[in-house]
């Protein structure tokens, strides 16, 4: 997820945000109780932010024609050609056959660029051959990962978003996310971006609801955020 980074806080300057005093949180569910008792800073970031919208996913097939038309650009931009996309498909995405079967120049109608046309078109293919479908909601994480990987242009960051929001697995910190990272650079008040090492110590109170962290602190960045 790139995000546009926001002043979270009143000023920001290279300390960490001091932990907030006063009533309990007031969100429930067990990985917010757990959060809060675990990290004082994220802990702030939760009582200063609503409770996570629901989110109901789709298919796994259909989230990581998402993934591919969200790579990369600001979340306005990727929607408008998300709209575009699924307009020429009767409102929806578009099948694996339909994919296929498009001429480049039906896609690029909708703002893909020609390297994501070419994305979209391996992951028909993949999904064709059944190497993307719903049976990945049944694998391991790490299965997951590799399955969605094998896809052209798609990485860990895509086999990220689809572990967290399509599948709804509770412990998935993305390290390659400039937004988890600027937030944690933001609130944990780091002199630089985090690299993944860093992003590990610093999460390894939150497990096993790095998820829920991660959600929260896309909001640090970007209030927006799914």
């Amino acid at each position: 997820m790139i995000c546009q980074v926001i002043d979270f806080r009143t000023t920001l300057g290279p300390e960490p945000m001091q932990a907030m005093s006063g009533a309990p949180h007031e969100y429930g569910g067990p990985a917010v109780a757990h959060l809060l008792a675990a990290d004082a800073l994220l802990a702030e970031v939760i009582r200063r932010t609503a409770p996570l919208p629901a989110r109901t996913a789709g298919p796994v097939y259909d989230e990581l024609v998402r993934a591919v038309l969200y790579q990369q650009l600001a979340g306005p931009a990727a929607a408008a050609i998300e709209r575009r996309l699924r307009a020429l498909f009767g409102g929806d995405y578009p099948r694996p056959h339909e994919l296929i079967r498009a001429s480049d120049d039906v896609l690029r109608g909708s703002g893909l660029s020609r390297q994501k046309v070419s994305y979209l078109r391996d992951l028909a293919a993949h999904a064709t051959a059944g190497h993307i479908d719903e049976h990945l909601r049944d694998l391991e994480d790490a299965s997951v990962i590799a399955a969605v990987t094998a896809v052209r242009g798609l990485g860990r960051w895509s086999a990220d978003m689809l572990l967290i929001f399509g599948l709804g697995r509770p412990d998935v910190l993305p390290v390659g996310d400039f937004g988890i990272r600027k937030a944690m650079q933001q609130v944990y008040g780091l002199a630089a971006l985090p690299a993944p090492v860093e992003m590990e110590r610093i999460a390894a109170p939150w497990r096993p609801f790095r998820s829920t962290a991660t959600q929260y602190l896309w909001r640090v960045v970007d209030p927006r955020a799914p």
